[in-house]
């Protein structure tokens, strides 16, 4: 059901909200645009009842914002993080409560970032074609092909997560999920704060103390700059420019003509970034922000570190829980050196996993090779 007037979303929406489960899916390009430009929103509540919503020609979405609000309906995706930034920039809300099926999989024997396409298939044994995965979805009219593709990225969903709850009831795993899954609705991870960009930029950590000063005031006026015209923030400047010219933080026009890359900036925006710039020079020392750096472990604790990785694997295997879902290496560190707030030292995962490895690092327990397989002593 292709969707492409506000009554027929309507309609399709009061269907959906006796529903206890809404399967959702989005199509968007933001290879040309700062933000990414929802073209298609596919809803399911069965793998009979399936619509392919058109925004584009739909501007009113507020029936679909009512039922992602709607505490009673389970939304069900599939990867979310990219979806909930496109669906929160859209419509100013967010699916809740909801359930990731990725996430989900990597609690139930499968591996971390498990692929649409390889769940549906496990789960149903269908195979899923890949024949528009590049699809330009802004182009008017889709045609069949286009819409049977779309609505197959929702059309399995709900039947795999009653399969998933059964199995994490079973398993006696699904109050570890739920907490994972209602942490990735936090707003910090699909809205991003401006004065924040420089932590992302490419080479930031080859910057000085004062040289991020002018990093997070250059870096601002970039993002602002891009949201404000809608285009890529490279755009403006890439992050290669914008590391040089927080490096020689030119103090004038000429000295900024002087950084190649500089010479598509207009006047008017070569004169705001050397505001940006004398600001972020302006900074009192007391106020430099800072870029975490790990320092490098020793070679004692890389040692220490892969024999806690070898019991992790054998604790992930046994337990059918995804090893990176766990605990990364960096991670594994953090619990060695006694961090406080280190994931492994709370919930489920000291449950699963912190106890035993607690039990390695004081020696009351260890690991031994038996028929060529490590296993714990």
């Amino acid at each position: 059901m292709f969707i492409s007037t506000y009554e027929e979303l309507e309609r399709f929406c009061e269907r959906a909200s006796s529903s206890p489960v809404l399967a959702v899916d989005t199509e968007f390009l933001r290879e040309r645009t700062y933000r990414p430009r929802l073209c298609l929103i596919q809803l399911a509540t069965s793998a009979d009842d399936i619509a392919a919503v058109d925004p584009i020609a739909i501007r009113d979405l507020s029936p679909i914002a009512r039922l992602f609000e709607d505490p009673s309906i389970v939304k069900i995706l599939h990867a979310c993080s990219q979806d909930l930034e496109v669906i929160d920039g859209a419509m100013g809300c967010v699916p809740s409560p909801m359930f990731d099926t990725q996430l989900a999989a990597a609690f139930l024997g499968h591996r971390m970032q498990l692929g649409y396409g390889a769940l549906v298939e496990s789960y149903t044994g269908v195979h899923l074609a890949k024949a528009e995965s590049l699809t330009d979805w802004s182009r008017r009219p889709l045609d069949p092909e286009q819409l049977v593709y779309a609505e197959d990225d929702v059309r399995y969903l709900p039947g795999i997560y009653e399969q998933m709850r059964s199995e994490l009831v079973d398993r006696d795993r699904l109050s570890m999920v739920l907490p994972e899954m209602q942490a990735l609705l936090d707003p910090s991870h699909y809205r991003h704060d401006p004065m924040l960009a420089y932590q992302h930029l490419k080479r930031v950590s080859s910057l000085t103390r004062r040289q991020l000063a002018v990093a997070r005031e250059a870096c601002g006026w970039r993002e602002r700059l891009a949201a404000k015209r809608d285009i890529p923030r490279k755009w403006v400047l890439s992050d290669e420019v914008l590391v040089e010219v927080c490096r020689r933080a030119p103090a004038d026009e000429q000295r900024l003509r002087r950084i190649r890359g500089t010479e598509q900036l207009s006047e008017r925006d070569s004169a705001a970034l050397l505001h940006a710039i004398s600001r972020g020079l302006s900074c009192p020392a007391s106020n430099y922000p800072s870029v975490p750096r790990r320092s490098r472990p020793s070679g004692e604790q890389e040692s220490v570190v892969d024999l806690m990785y070898a019991m992790l694997r054998i604790i992930s295997e046994r337990s059918g829980v995804a090893t990176q879902l766990i605990a990364t290496r960096d991670e594994l560190l953090d619990f060695m050196s006694g961090e406080e707030g280190a994931s492994l030292s709370q919930g489920w995962r000291y449950e699963l996993a912190g106890r035993q490895l607690e039990g390695l690092l004081s020696g009351s327990c260890g690991l031994t090779v038996k028929d060529g397989r490590v296993e714990i002593l």
